[in-house]
C-alpha cells in the first residue's frame, strides 16, 4: 500500500473554537479519495493544512513522503486544487490562462507548450483553447479550472465541490473526465462534494463532524453499516395496511401515499409482500445509499 498522503493527530485551533481535533487518515496512491462533512465540520480547515495554506497546532502530515511544515515548497509542486470559485481571468483565452499559471512553475517555453497541450488534452477542451474564459459554459469552465490545475503535472488533485451548480448532464461528462484523471492518468484525486452519488464512486471515504473522524470505510462498507434497504409499497388501502403493520410490530413510515419499511436485507421483502400481496398496486425495493448512511452517521443533511 503506497500511502501519498497520510495524517496523524492533526489538531488546528480558531481561538476559541478547536476546528480539528486531532484526527488520524491516509489517502492510497492513485486512488479516488472522498472527504465528506457537514458544513463547519472541519473539511475546509483540513484541506488548507494539507495545502500548505494554513498553519496547523498539532500533529504530522506528509504529502507524497514530503513533510508539511519543512518541505511546503516541495509539497505545492505536487498537488493542483480546484477551488470551488475560479480564480482564472474571464478576459483572457483558455491557453493565456494556463500560460500565465504555468508560467508560475518555472518551466521552459516548450516545456510549457507541451504541459499546456497535455492538460487541454487530458480535460478534453483543446477546441476552447482560444475561447474566452468569460465567454464558456459552466462545466467548459469546470474543465478550464481542472485543465489550470494540472498544468504543472501534480500527483495529488484537490477538487473542492467540482460540479456544483453544473446540470446533470454536464455533471456527467465533467465526471467521466476527472475518472480518466485517476483510472487513467494515476493522479490521486482527494474529493470533496455534497452529491452523495459521487462520494459513492470513491475508493474511500472518510466523514468528518465536530473536528473529529466520525466514519471511513469504501462506499459499500459504510452503506452496510449505516444504512439499511427498504420495501416501498403504494397500497390500494394505506389505512389496513398500515393497521396490519402495526399489529404485527413492524417499523414503517409514511410518504405521500407510500408506505415504507425499513429492512435488514432485501430478501426480507419477500414474506411481506407474500402477506400483503392483495393490498398491494405497486411496489419496489431499494438499497440503502450514501445519503443514508450520511445522515446517519453525522444526523444532518449534507447541506445543512
Amino acid at each position: 500500500m503506497d500511502k501519498i498522503i497520510e495524517v496523524k493527530g492533526l489538531k488546528n485551533n480558531y481561538v476559541p473554537v478547536e476546528a480539528v481535533k486531532g484526527i488520524d487518515f491516509y489517502v492510497e496512491k492513485g486512488k479516488l479519495f472522498a472527504f465528506l462533512g457537514p458544513n463547519g465540520a472541519g473539511k475546509s480547515t483540513t484541506i488548507n493544512v494539507i495545502c500548505t495554506l494554513l498553519k496547523y497546532d498539532a500533529g504530522d502530515v506528509s504529502v507524497n513522503h514530503l513533510e508539511l511544515g519543512r518541505d511546503d515548497d516541495q509539497i505545492r509542486n505536487q498537488i493542483g486544487i480546484v477551488f470551488q470559485d475560479s480564480v482564472l481571468d474571464s478576459l483572457l483565452t483558455v491557453e493565456e490562462n494556463l500560460r500565465i499559471r504555468g508560467g508560475f512553475y518555472g518551466l521552459s517555453k516548450d516545456e510549457l507548450s507541451e504541459a499546456i497541450n497535455k492538460a487541454l488534452t487530458v480535460t478534453d477542451i483543446q477546441e476552447l483553447r482560444n475561447r474566452r474564459y468569460g465567454q464558456l459554459s459552466g462545466g467548459q469552465r469546470r474543465r478550464a479550472d481542472i485543465a489550470r490545475a494540472l498544468i504543472h503535472q501534480p500527483k495529488i488533485l484537490f477538487l473542492d465541490e467540482p460540479t456544483t451548480g453544473l446540470d446533470p448532464q454536464t455533471r456527467k461528462s465533467v465526471w467521466t473526465m476527472i475518472e480518466n484523471l485517476y483510472v487513467n492518468e494515476g493522479v490521486t484525486v482527494f474529493l470533496t462534494t455534497h452529491y452523495m452519488e459521487e462520494a459513492a464512486k470513491a475508493d474511500y471515504v472518510i466523514i468528518i463532524d465536530n473536528g473529529h473522524l466520525v466514519a471511513k470505510g469504501t462506499p459499500n462498507e459504510l452503506k452496510d453499516k449505516y444504512s439499511s434497504d427498504s420495501l416501498q409499497i403504494k397500497p390500494n388501502d394505506k389505512s389496513s395496511l398500515i393497521e396490519a403493520l402495526s399489529k404485527d410490530n413492524i417499523s414503517y413510515r409514511c410518504e405521500s401515499d407510500v408506505v415504507i419499511i425499513p429492512l435488514q436485507s432485501t430478501t426480507d421483502a419477500l414474506p411481506l409482500l407474500k402477506k400483503f400481496e392483495s393490498n398491494i398496486t405497486t411496489f419496489q425495493v431499494l438499497n440503502g445509499t450514501m445519503d443514508d448512511a450520511f445522515i446517519s452517521i453525522t444526523g444532518k443533511e449534507m447541506r445543512e
